[in-house]
């Protein structure tokens, strides 16, 4: 059998080239306009970038640009001397943007010298690439601003077009020493994807980079000159370019997949139900650094979890169920979680026997209370508590205690008792309260449930736990409010309680 050959750099820039040439091919022009309209045409266009962008690139202007994609635009193009990072998500047009912005400066005659810097100098040929095929291929900018290849100067990489602007690709620690387009020094360091996972793993790598960055590319423009810097990236790590970049910059943009009410940043192209339809099939983890500019670092406080067999349910003297509520009442996935989690203590170690962590209706969350409560023996006293704070009692008096009675006239009535307390900060109490029992091994996830959707979305979220908290937390902190109960009562022997009424019996299953 013939072994399969790895396609090389060079293999892989020439696909990318095809397919590119491709993707720019339909691009058609009005061969019937007088030599008058088109030089009226060409200057409303360029009036106006955001039509010039949809005119020259309509294989990419699919969608109308979001607020940010415009005000973002305005302040480089207006801007001759401005330093901008963009830390947008993915799927956000963040490259597609910045060369459609980078052709229209080198075409009206604003930049002349242009520099496309990346973690490696074949990642900068590629992202170069679409520059150098638009001004080669684009029927429109040809049509009218004439053809660009300057032959002698039209390579991979680097490359001058003939409207007098200069093109350059450069790897990261290479030197950009003796930049020059004639007597021009840059005026333009656009850098893409500096950073990677491998580097930021280590400070070091991070450091050097940065400093290559600071001493070698940033000193190549001129002092008393034009120069616009611009950064596209992820923040993809704790230490990482973009952050050092946003430092400087004067303007730090961070723009996520959602935004903070949970919406789409740019619904005019990424809908909610592609945004869940991507979420749901990557980890939080994952979800986190990629589209919502958070990158989490696994074990930073559960360095792991212990999994056990929990004891019958019957030699338990009593179990705490706890539950936090979230107000929102769908099931959309920018929504807050509703959790619940179901403890036990024996013999110096707290079980979590049982879990819900997902989105869900409070009509299904009054559900969960049943569930879990139907599978503990009868015999066993279950202390049922719902959070309740005083922002939180409004939603609890007039959406759950009617539910609740609904629920209860027709299965019998669950004891639930609202708990007031007045936490303190989410992530101090549960590393405070819990980390010490996890690392102990005092604190056991029911290994039977290893494996079920809820019980791993609250494993996942102790070990993604960061004091940022911008991961979901609501299991982990239900565990912490039934610890805190279980614990007073197996100090204290009593529990006040206003109940609902009894629990019920154990229903048939269907």
């Amino acid at each position: 059998m013939a072994k399969l050959r790895k396609p090389t750099d060079k293999q892989l820039l020439e696909d990318w080239r095809q397919y590119y040439e491709s993707f720019i091919s339909d691009v058609e022009v009005d061969t019937e306009e007088s030599q008058e309209e088109k030089l009226k045409r060409i200057a409303r266009l360029e009036a106006d970038p955001e039509k010039w962008f949809k005119y020259y690139f309509p294989a990419y202007c699919t969608a109308e640009p979001a607020a940010f994609h415009k005000a973002a635009t305005k302040r480089l193009i207006e801007h001759p001397r401005w330093y901008e990072v963009r830390a947008w998500s993915r799927e956000l047009a963040k490259s597609a943007r910045s060369m459609m912005e980078v052709l229209f400066l080198a075409l009206t005659g604003k930049i002349f010298n242009m520099l496309l810097v990346s973690n490696s100098f074949d990642n900068a040929c590629r992202l170069l690439l679409p520059f150098q095929l638009q001004l080669e291929k684009n029927a429109r900018i040809i049509n009218d601003y004439g053809d660009q290849v300057n032959p002698g100067n039209w390579e991979t990489g680097q490359f001058v077009a003939k409207c007098g602007c200069s093109f350059r690709a450069i790897g990261a620690g290479q030197s950009p020493r003796g930049t020059r387009n004639e007597a021009k020094r840059p005026d333009f360091i656009l850098v893409d994807d500096i950073d990677t996972d491998e580097e930021c793993r280590n400070p070091d790598r991070i450091k050097a980079k940065w400093d290559w960055i600071e001493q070698a590319l940033i000193p190549t423009v001129s002092v008393s000159g034009d120069i616009r810097i611009l950064f596209n990236g992820n923040i993809i790590a704790k230490d990482c370019c973009i952050k050092l970049a946003g430092e400087k910059a004067d303007k730090f943009e961070v723009i996520n997949i959602r935004d903070k009410n949970g919406k789409s940043s740019w619904p005019e192209k990424n809908s909610e139900a592609d945004i869940d339809f991507i979420l749901s099939k990557i980890s939080t983890k994952s979800a986190q650094k990629e589209y919502f500019n958070n990158p989490i670092t696994e074990g930073t406080v559960f360095k792991e979890l212990t999994w056990g067999k929990v004891p019958p349910l019957r030699r338990f003297p009593f179990l705490v169920n706890y539950a936090d509520p979230s107000p929102s009442n769908n099931l959309k996935k920018a929504s807050s979680r509703k959790a619940m989690a179901l403890l036990g203590y024996m013999d110096g170690v707290f079980y979590i026997i049982n879990a819900r962590d997902d989105h869900a209706t409070s009509a299904q969350f009054v559900d969960w209370f049943y569930d879990i409560n139907e599978d503990v023996p009868q015999g066993v006293q279950v202390y049922n508590f719902i959070e309740n704070n005083r922002l939180q009692d409004p939603f609890y008096q007039q959406v759950f205690l009617p539910l609740f009675a609904e629920r209860g006239k027709k299965d019998g009535f669950l004891n639930i008792s609202p708990d007031p307390r007045k936490k303190p900060d989410k992530f101090s109490r549960i590393e405070g309260n819990l980390e010490p029992l996890n690392r102990q091994g005092r604190l056991v996830f029911n290994e039977e449930l290893k494996g079920n959707p809820h019980m791993e979305r609250l494993a996942e979220e102790f070990i993604l736990l960061t004091e940022q908290l911008k991961a979901p937390a609501d299991g982990a902190d239900c565990v912490e409010g039934a610890w805190f109960i279980l614990n007073g009562k197996i100090r204290t022997h009593e529990i006040n309680s206003v109940s609902l009424g009894r629990r019920p019996r154990n229903r048939k299953r269907v």
